[in-house]
C-alpha cells in the first residue's frame, strides 16, 4: 500500500492510473476521443452552456464506468487466473454497466445535437452563406489535434507526453500553425511558403536533437496538415 506522504502523490497516482487505462484499454481511448469530438461538435453547432454541461457529464460517466470496469477486471485477475463463474459474472456485470452508460450517452447526444432544420441550416452555412468563425474552427481543430497526439503517445508507450513518443507533437503544432497561416493569407503565397519552411525547421530540430526520428516528425506533420486542411476547407470562410 502506497503512503501519501506528499499530498501531490495522490494526483500523481491518479495520472498513472489514467495513463495505464489509456495505454492498455482500446475502448477507453475511443471514449476519450469521443469526448473531444463532442466538444468540437458543440463548438460547430454553437450549443448552449447547459447543453455542453449535460454532454460533458454524460461522457464523463462513460469514462468513469470504463475505468471501474478495468479496475474490477484487474482485481478479478489478481484473485484467480482460472475460470470461475463468479469471476465471469463480475466481469460481465462491469461490462454491462459500461454498456448502459454508452447507450445513455448516445441517447442524450441524439436529443441534444441539432437535427432537422438546424442541420439544413448548418449545411447552408458550410456552403458559404454564413460559415463558423475561423477562430472557432481553429480552436476546435487544435483541441482535436492535441487530443489525438496525446492518445497516440500514450498508446505508443514510448517517451513522454512532452518529449519523445511515437509522433512528434512539436512538428504537428508547427504544421498546424503553418496551415492556419496559409489559409489566413490565402492570396499571399510567399507568407504561406515561409510558414511551412519554419515548420520544417521545427521538425528538423526534433530530428537533429535525437528526440524524434524522421518517421515520427513526418507523421506529426501529415496528421496536423491533413486535419487542418479538411477543417478549414469545409467549415472556415477563409477558404
Amino acid at each position: 500500500m502506497r503512503l501519501l506522504r506528499n499530498p501531490m502523490n495522490g494526483f500523481k497516482y491518479a495520472i498513472e492510473g489514467l495513463a495505464h487505462v489509456f495505454r492498455t484499454q482500446r475502448h477507453m481511448r475511443f471514449h476519450f476521443l469521443t469526448l473531444v469530438l463532442v466538444l468540437v461538435v458543440s463548438l460547430v453547432f454553437k450549443l448552449s452552456r447547459e447543453q455542453v454541461i449535460v454532454l460533458l457529464f454524460t461522457i464523463s460517466l462513460v469514462l468513469t464506468a470504463e475505468m471501474f470496469n478495468t479496475a474490477i477486471e484487474a482485481v478479478v485477475d489478481l484473485v484467480t487466473q482460472t475460470y470461475h463463474p463468479l469471476a465471469k459474472f463480475a466481469k460481465d456485470i462491469a461490462a454491462g454497466a459500461v454498456l448502459i452508460t454508452v447507450i445513455n450517452a448516445m441517447a442524450i447526444g441524439f436529443l441534444l445535437i441539432p437535427g432537422g432544420n438546424d442541420l439544413r441550416e448548418l449545411t447552408a452555412n458550410v456552403g458559404g452563406v454564413q460559415a463558423p468563425d475561423w477562430k472557432v474552427v481553429s480552436l476546435a481543430t487544435l483541441i482535436l489535434l492535441v487530443t489525438m497526439i496525446t492518445m497516440w503517445k500514450v498508446a505508443g508507450g514510448k517517451g513522454k507526453l512532452l518529449k519523445g513518443g511515437v509522433v512528434s507533437g512539436h512538428s504537428a503544432i508547427g504544421f498546424f500553425m503553418a496551415t492556419t497561416i496559409m489559409f489566413m493569407a490565402w492570396k499571399q503565397v510567399a507568407v504561406g511558403i515561409m510558414a511551412f519552411l519554419l515548420a520544417v525547421l521545427i521538425a528538423q530540430s526534433r530530428v537533429e536533437g535525437g528526440i524524434h526520428t524522421l518517421r515520427e516528425v513526418i507523421l506529426g506533420a501529415l496528421l496536423a496538415t491533413g486535419i487542418s486542411v479538411v477543417a478549414y476547407a469545409v467549415f472556415s470562410p477563409m477558404f
